[in-house]
């Protein structure tokens, strides 16, 4: 059987309609992909800020209900995508503002700076610096401190994981909660899934030869046993004291694997932790623009997930 025949049918027109490509040789073009249009909800209000940043100004985007009632609402850090090279705020405006219809919250979206410009740790110092402004202008944002949750996908899942771990380790912000989904966790790059799902099985769905060509534009260099858990959380020796979880992935995705182990070591520190894999999808099934069935059932329960927890 060929990878192509492990996907599930309804995935197959999203997996054909991705552009193949090597990140070597194809970075600036992939940066300049144009998303297709979303319509824009009429009930949500959009407006960007520009914030200091550790050493530049970064662009936030804050989505939140277009009629606010009085009161403070429950808020969502939410990172991008992309492998620490790709990926913009704007390319998230639906799933933004499907998190503000469905959960009633503000959502503050985080233009951090890409690699191989700026290299690690660029990407986690804007991370942490723009939780610490939503953090600091929660009265102006009308936002529940009590009440934050960081999330984030791919590279933004990685990036979610290692700011809780941040967070932790410098005692604050406060996070409520933290939603790493399918994240990029090991730059090691060593595991069963990992070899799997290379350029040779899924061609056209991020692999193995992608996900070494990032890292190493992310890192600088090879990998090595003194890279920084804050870089790579696969890494963290101690996972006690974190934010409860929420993540899924699917099996066809090379961060299987390195995903199932942080799972199981979350829970094995006493984290509470919810975790879904999903057979026959591949890396970003979920895609806002994708409008299969199972990308819609994993969208929502990963809204119902962080509605539970924000809105107790």
């Amino acid at each position: 059987m060929s990878y192509e025949d492990k996907v599930l049918p309804e995935l197959l027109p999203m997996l054909y309609s991705n552009v193949r490509f090597d990140l070597n040789k194809d970075l600036d073009m992939m940066r300049n992909l144009k998303l297709p249009a979303l319509n824009k909800s009429p009930h949500v209000l959009t407006t960007t800020r520009i914030i200091k940043g550790p050493e530049s100004e970064l662009l936030v985007k804050i989505y939140e209900p277009k009629h606010r009632k009085n009161g403070k609402l429950p808020a969502l850090f939410w990172i991008h995508g992309g492998g620490y090279v790709l990926g913009h705020p704007d390319g998230d405006d639906g799933l933004c503002e499907c998190f503000v219809n469905e959960i009633n919250c503000v959502v503050v979206s985080i233009d951090y700076r890409l690699a191989p410009e700026h290299k690690y740790p660029a990407a986690i110092e804007d991370c942490y610096a723009g939780l610490k402004w939503t953090t600091d202008n929660s009265e102006e944002l009308g936002i529940d401190v009590s009440r934050i949750a960081i999330a984030g996908a791919s590279a933004g899942g990685g990036l979610t994981a290692a700011l809780a771990l941040l967070a932790r380790d410098k005692g604050g912000p406060q996070i409520a909660f933290q939603m790493p989904l399918y994240p990029m966790l090991d730059d090691r790059n060593a595991t069963p899934s990992s070899y799997e799902i290379n350029e040779e099985n899924l061609p056209t769905a991020w692999n193995r030869e992608a996900n070494i060509a990032a890292w190493n534009m992310y890192l600088g260099r090879s990998a090595s046993d003194e890279v920084s858990p804050y870089a790579a959380p696969a890494r963290a020796k101690y996972l006690t004291g974190l934010p409860p979880v929420y993540t899924f992935i699917g099996q066809l995705d090379p961060f299987r694997d390195e995903t199932i182990e942080y799972v199981a070591r979350l829970a094995q520190a006493g984290v509470p932790v919810e975790f879904h894999l999903y057979p026959g999808c591949f890396h970003g099934f979920d895609s806002i623009f994708n409008n299969a069935e199972i990308s819609r059932q994993a969208r929502n329960q990963c809204i119902e997930a962080l509605n539970k927890a924000l809105n107790k």
